[in-house]
């Protein structure tokens, strides 16, 4: 803030002292993000620095210029700086006297800036000037970033209100627009209410002070509520397929690391085979070797039998040697006899415990599956208002726990099969174990051939276990969308419950405000008696007065009348005094008729807020009610996934335990 102060005082030959005062201030508050010149008199070459300054002010995100008595010219360079702006989320220009360079600047200023989220213009004069403000509405339909607009006591007629529903059904980010205190008119919000129509991002429209029948202004309330629902639904939307996609790539992640893993094992699986194949090959080139030497010395034996017994006893010791060689050969034999039958019982070993952890999360799924029944049993006690509008969804949640079901019925016939072709194959195992050793060379040749059908096999089943993921995907869309057509039907019922409601309650509200009426013409009725009384007590004041002065003339005069004058004066009084009972009895009468306005008053408002909070209380059994189905969803959704994920992982193991066992029994065949 102090540098912008200097750039400020350094632009200006004359600066001045208000508002380097204010930045001042402004520095020293632990607030710097806010630009604050409101109720300043700013002169043109304070404009005209601010306008220089204002598009590398990186540090402002609200500009406050409300009440500073800017000029045509002052407000064109003020904008045009703020045209290149990135910064400013929030603009203010209050009782400013805006008018049509101000429209046109605003406009202009609209079309090109992309960070003013807020614009406050409230007390202007951008209405009176029909070509500036059409030039202002313009740059407000070409705008996509703007989201709250304040209009108010901005002089602005049908006209400019036609040129506002033009521009707001062009701008797709606006969501409030406040255009209290204008002069809009019936043709203006119809113009409104037209465009609405077509914009569906307006969430709030103030029209209040504008001569708007009460029916327009009904309806344009019913669109801000449709607009309302509509934003929440596609936000809910939005997050509902976010979390969908996100869970959708842990499965593939999921899927790949499997996939991984199982290329993993089969690459190992292969280099012990091949370095178990290199192993062999290197034993029978020795104990090929050995038979050639054992040949050669037999030949040599042959043909020096007849010349020493030395060499005699040499060849026999040689024999011996190689008798020993035999044996170790021999041994080396049955040790890689009973590798292969330990290899054997740890693959035994982890079948069984494959089985085991088959068996416990079918168990899972079970006590799952009754876990999952008892919440339906306790929704359907708490629910039974609305147990035919989700009669549909538990009939879906009983055809989704009939699948699982045959789904772990049939796995459970699959392991039983499985089983018995595993004792099979062992028994023929047992049967061909002496013959595998023979064959060895041939095994390893139809092992690399197997494992690379096995691959094969192994991208098949991940093929179609895709495209089982994809119809599963599919499944939940449709079950998405008949739960939202539920939902809907849900909501048209308690909106037209509500609207019953509430034409019952204007009816009594016509009949309280007739009543009303009746109330105003008796008290008027009664005003009149009272002015028509008052009329009567002048009158008789005069004509005491005129009994005054003739008493006083007669006194003179007429000695002995007095006292008949005196008791005729007693009695006028005695009838004024009366007249004025009366007067007073209809007075407290008049305070009465009072009171019962006051009290008719409070009971209409008394209804006025009990429709109120009777409006509140089904907006919250609504949300509430949307709430548990949107549960209810997300736990079935869960729950499918969840059995989907287990069927899928259940169908991997069997494959491969079905596929290593028919290896095994097609390798001890041959």
């Amino acid at each position: 803030m102090e540098e912008f102060r200097r750039a400020y005082a350094r632009l200006c030959a004359a600066p001045q002292d208000a508002v380097l005062r204010r930045l001042r201030e402004r520095g020293e508050a632990p607030g710097r993000a806010r630009l604050d010149l409101a109720e300043q008199s700013l002169s043109l070459e304070t404009c005209g620095a601010l306008g220089r300054l204002l598009p590398g002010a990186a540090h402002f995100a609200e500009v406050a210029l409300g009440d500073c008595g800017l000029s045509e010219d002052g407000v064109k360079l003020l904008l045009h700086g703020l045209c290149s702006n990135t910064t400013v989320k929030s603009l203010d220009l209050k009782g400013n006297n805006l008018r049509t360079t101000g429209a046109e600047a605003l406009g202009k200023l609209l079309r090109q800036n992309k960070s003013i989220r807020s614009l406050i213009l409230e007390w202007n004069s951008l209405g009176v000037w029909e070509e500036g403000f059409s030039f202002f509405c313009q740059g407000l339909g070409a705008n996509n970033f703007l989201q709250r607009l304040d209009l108010r006591n901005n002089q602005i007629n049908h006209h400019g209100a036609g040129e506002l529903a033009v521009a707001l059904k062009r701008n797709a980010s606006l969501q409030e627009l406040d255009l209290r205190w204008n002069n809009v008119g019936l043709l203006g919000g119809r113009a409104l209410l037209s465009c609405l129509q077509s914009n569906k991002t307006l969430k709030k429209l103030e029209l209040a002070g504008n001569n708007v029948p009460s029916d327009i202004l009904k309806a344009v309330e019913q669109a801000m509520d449709h607009n309302r629902d509509r934003q929440t639904i596609l936000s809910e939307t939005q997050n509902r397929t976010c979390v969908l996609s996100k869970e959708i790539l842990n499965l593939k992640d999921e899927k790949t690391k499997q996939f991984l893993d199982l290329m993993d094992t089969i690459d190992k699986q292969r280099e012990e085979i091949a370095r178990s194949g290199r192993i062999s090959a290197g034993r029978v080139s020795q104990l090929q070797e050995a038979l050639n030497e054992q040949h050669s010395i037999m030949n040599s034996l042959k043909a020096k039998l007849q010349m020493t017994e030395a060499a005699l006893a040499l060849s026999e010791q040689k024999v011996h040697n190689l008798g020993e060689l035999l044996s170790a050969t021999k041994q080396e034999q049955a040790n890689m006899a009973e590798r292969h039958f330990a290899e054997l019982q740890q693959q035994k070993q982890e079948g069984a415990d494959r089985e085991g952890k088959l068996f416990r999360d079918l168990s899972a799924s079970n006590e799952k599956n009754l876990f999952l029944r008892n919440q339906v049993d306790e929704l359907e006690k708490k629910c039974k208002v609305q147990q035919d509008q989700l009669f549909q969804l538990k009939q879906d949640l009983t055809n989704t726990t009939a699948e699982l079901k045959l789904r772990a019925v049939q796995a459970e016939e699959r392991l039983e099969m499985e089983k018995r072709r595993f004792k099979q194959s062992l028994e023929d195992m047992e049967s061909l174990r002496l013959k595998e050793v023979d064959h060895l060379t041939q095994h390893m040749e139809a092992s690399e051939r197997s494992m690379q059908d096995r691959v094969q096999r192994l991208e098949a089943i991940r093929i179609a276990l895709e495209e089982e993921l994809s119809q599963v995907k599919a499944a939940a869309l449709t079950e998405r969308s008949h739960a939202e057509e539920e939902l809907i039907k849900v909501r048209n019922q308690a909106r037209l419950d509500e609207q019953q409601r509430l034409e019952h309650l204007e009816e009594k509200l016509r009949l309280m405000t007739e009543a009303r009426d009746e109330a105003q013409n008796c008290c008027l009725k009664q005003k009149q008696m009272v002015g028509e009384a008052q009329v009567k007590a002048n009158q008789l004041s005069l004509h005491a007065d005129g009994l005054r002065r003739r008493i006083e003339e007669l006194q003179q005069d007429l000695n002995s009348k007095e006292q008949e004058k005196v008791t005729e004066v007693n009695k006028v009084k005695v009838e004024l005094q009366e007249q004025i009972g009366h007067l007073q009895a209809e007075r407290t009468a008049q305070e009465g008729l009072r009171e019962k306005i006051a009290a008719l008053e409070r009971q209409l408002k008394v209804l006025s807020s009990n429709h109120r909070e009777a409006l509140l209380d089904k907006e919250g059994e609504i949300s509430v009610l949307m709430e548990k189905l949107r549960m209810k969803e997300a736990d079935i959704s869960r729950m499918r996934e969840e059995e989907a994920q287990r069927a899928s992982i259940l169908q991997n193991a069997i494959m491969a335990y079905v596929q290593g066992s028919s290896l095994g029994t097609h390798s001890l065949r041959k």
